[in-house]
C-alpha cells in the first residue's frame, strides 16, 4: 500500500484559467487538479499560474498539473507552484528520473504524481516509479496513442485497443513494484456512463487508487465504483476475523482460502474506509 493516499478516488481536473471553476470542483470531487497544460489555452497560462496563488482551497485536496520538463511553460510551472501552498504536483508527459529531479531542485518537499504518457515514458515505467519524490503513476491513453502515430485509443465498442491495455498494465506493475500508488486515466466519452463505470470497477479490482475525472458527472460513478457492496464487506470482514484463528490455508464457507485471499479481503475493507 503506498504511503500517498489521496482524499478518494475520484480526483477532477479544472483548467488553470478558469479559477470560478476552481471551488465548484473542489466541492463535488474528491481532490482538484488544477490543469496548467492541456486544459489551459496556452495565452492564458500566466493567468493560470497568478490564479494558483490566489486559490485558498485546502493544499491537501489539491494537485497542480504542470507542463513537461521539455517545454518553456515548466520553469514557470515550478516557480508558481514553489510560490504557493500546494505541494501536489503533476507532472505531464513524464519520461525520466532526470525530469523528477529537476522538480525536487526547485520543490524538494513535493510529492510528484508522474503522468506516463507518451512510449518513451511507459517504456521507462520502473525508472520513474522508484524515484523519491514520486508518489503515484497516472498514465494516459490519447497522448500516448498519438505519440505512436496512431488515431484512437479504443476499438468501436470503446474498449482500449492492446497496446494501450498492455501500457497501462505496465505502468501499473512498476507502481505496485516500488509501493506507489496508481491513477486510472480519464474517459473522455462523457456520456458513456456504462463505460466509465465498467473501467472504474475494473481499476478498483485491480488495486487502482482512483480514476482521474474530466466531469462533475463522473465523480459519483467513479466513487460509487471503488465503494464495495454490502456482501464484499460482509464477506470480507467474515474472512479476516476467521483467519485471526486459523495458520496458512484453511476451509472457509465451502472454499481454501490463504494469504493472497487475505490481502484481497483487507484491501476490500480499506476501501470501504472500515
Amino acid at each position: 500500500m503506498s504511503s500517498w493516499i489521496p482524499a478518494g478516488p475520484a480526483p477532477l481536473f479544472a483548467p488553470a484559467d478558469r479559477p470560478e471553476f476552481f471551488a465548484k470542483a473542489a466541492e463535488r470531487a474528491d481532490m482538484l487538479i488544477i490543469d496548467l497544460e492541456d486544459g489551459c489555452r496556452p495565452a492564458n497560462r500566466e493567468a493560470g499560474r497568478a490564479a494558483i496563488l490566489e486559490c485558498d482551497i485546502d493544499p491537501s485536496r489539491v494537485i497542480v498539473r504542470v507542463n513537461p520538463a521539455a517545454t518553456p511553460e515548466h520553469d514557470a510551472d515550478l516557480k508558481a507552484v514553489a510560490a504557493s501552498p500546494f505541494r501536489q504536483v503533476m507532472l505531464a508527459k513524464t519520461e525520466g528520473s532526470q525530469d523528477l529531479e529537476a522538480i525536487a531542485r526547485v520543490l524538494p518537499d513535493a510529492t510528484v504524481i508522474a503522468l506516463l504518457e507518451t512510449p518513451r515514458g511507459v517504456l521507462r515505467a520502473e525508472e520513474i516509479a522508484a524515484a523519491d519524490n514520486v508518489g503515484a503513476l497516472f498514465w494516459g491513453g490519447e497522448d500516448l496513442v498519438a505519440g505512436l502515430g496512431g488515431t484512437s485509443s479504443r476499438f468501436a465498442d470503446n474498449t482500449y485497443r492492446d497496446v494501450v491495455r498492455f501500457a497501462r498494465a505496465r505502468v501499473q506493475l512498476a507502481a505496485a513494484s516500488f509501493d506507489k500508488a496508481m491513477l486510472d486515466a480519464v474517459h473522455v466519452d462523457i456520456a458513456d456512463i456504462d463505460g466509465l463505470r465498467a473501467e472504474a470497477e475494473d481499476a478498483a479490482a485491480l488495486g487502482f487508487i482512483g480514476t482521474v475525472c474530466i466531469h462533475p458527472s463522473q465523480v459519483a460513478v467513479v466513487r460509487e465504483a471503488y465503494k464495495p457492496t454490502e456482501e464484499e464487506i460482509d464477506f470480507a470482514r467474515r474472512l479476516l476475523a476467521a483467519a485471526e484463528h486459523n495458520e496458512g490455508a484453511f476451509s472457509f464457507e465451502g472454499r481454501m482460502v490463504d494469504a493472497p485471499l487475505f490481502s484481497h479481503a483487507k484491501a476490500i475493507v480499506r476501501r470501504a474506509g472500515i
